[in-house]
């Protein structure tokens, strides 16, 4: 018996009929993702300036500006460090913080579960722009909360120390707001994938003389990897290009170059210095730095399914 062959119109048909169908969803991301990326990259081979701009001329230099980008010793001891270091600190402490809180969600019964979930959903619809100004307000070194409770209590005297103008404090304070703003969506994004660990699992470890922390290890770790790899990755991108809860901090905006990071310094570049060719050539490096680090931990993660 010999197979019927699909005729070739007919098999070009099926095979275009999904593309037609994803069509508009590419078409509103080509214009609204990949047509900025390809400018930005365009203008990142230039030295493209106010004046470049109001002309409407070009000046190519091609890769003058990545040299002198990655020669410049601020990007290696102030720039790289900032925004690798915060990253890294705060994508640990909201996978940690978001766990935790959703290991918490899930002991609840569902009435308290619904009531606390819609809580602490709404610290995360806050605008990063309110809460980096609740925070500013919190830390302000004369009248802020923080500086008023210490000097009531004897600690400092309000005024004596301000936070903003140190690197590490002024991080500080910028990965409290982020961890803030961030931890609920691990913890949501976490509870849903805990009410899918059958319990049955949880009593056989138990069986077996299983601690709690040897339940969660041995049990919860290995059924949520994916979802722990899609919360780090994403964790991973928005950390790294923080701006708005750096940008409006005092001293974020440029003024202080100690607490500037790769976003801040793009920013800067562009608007404030006029030079869009630079600070398009910064913004294509935070780009690639983060595809290298998703790339690393996306084959990291799929070399320990093959073990």
């Amino acid at each position: 018996m010999t197979r019927r062959t699909v005729p070739l119109g007919r098999r070009l048909r099926r095979g275009a009929a999904p593309w037609l169908l994803l069509s508009p969803g590419l078409l509103v991301l080509g214009v609204l993702l990949l047509w900025p990326m390809v400018r930005v990259l365009n203008l990142s081979l230039q030295d493209y300036e106010l004046r470049n701009l109001l002309r409407g001329d070009t000046n190519y230099v091609w890769l003058d500006n990545y040299r002198e980008v990655l020669s410049d010793p601020f990007l290696w001891t102030t720039v790289l460090p900032n925004t690798v270091g915060f990253a890294l600190v705060c994508v640990v402490l909201t996978m940690i913080v978001g766990t935790v809180v959703a290991l918490f969600l899930n002991s609840l019964g569902a009435t308290w579960r619904s009531i606390s979930t819609t809580a602490i959903m709404v610290a995360w619809a806050v605008p990063a722009l309110t809460g980096t100004y609740i925070f500013v307000w919190l830390f302000d070194p004369l009248s802020g909360l923080v500086a008023s409770t210490l000097d009531d209590l004897g600690v400092m005297e309000a005024g004596s120390v301000n936070w903003f103008t140190n690197r590490w404090t002024f991080y500080g304070i910028a990965t409290l707001n982020v961890v803030y703003h961030g931890f609920p969506f691990i913890a949501v994004t976490m509870l849903a994938g805990l009410m899918t660990v059958p319990g049955e699992h949880y009593e056989a470890a138990a069986l077996d003389g299983a601690s709690a922390w040897g339940r969660f290890w041995n049990v919860t770790v290995p059924t949520l990897r994916p979802i722990i790899a899609v919360c780090v990755i994403l964790s991973t991108i928005w950390d790294f290009k923080v701006f708005v809860q750096i940008y409006l901090m005092p001293g974020g905006d440029g003024a202080n170059p100690e607490v500037m990071n790769l976003g801040v310094w793009s920013y800067t570049q562009s608007f404030a210095q006029g030079e869009y060719g630079m600070g398009s050539t910064i913004a294509v490096l935070l780009t690639a730095l983060l595809l290298v680090i998703s790339v690393i931990y996306l084959r990291t993660l799929m070399k320990e399914e093959e073990l």
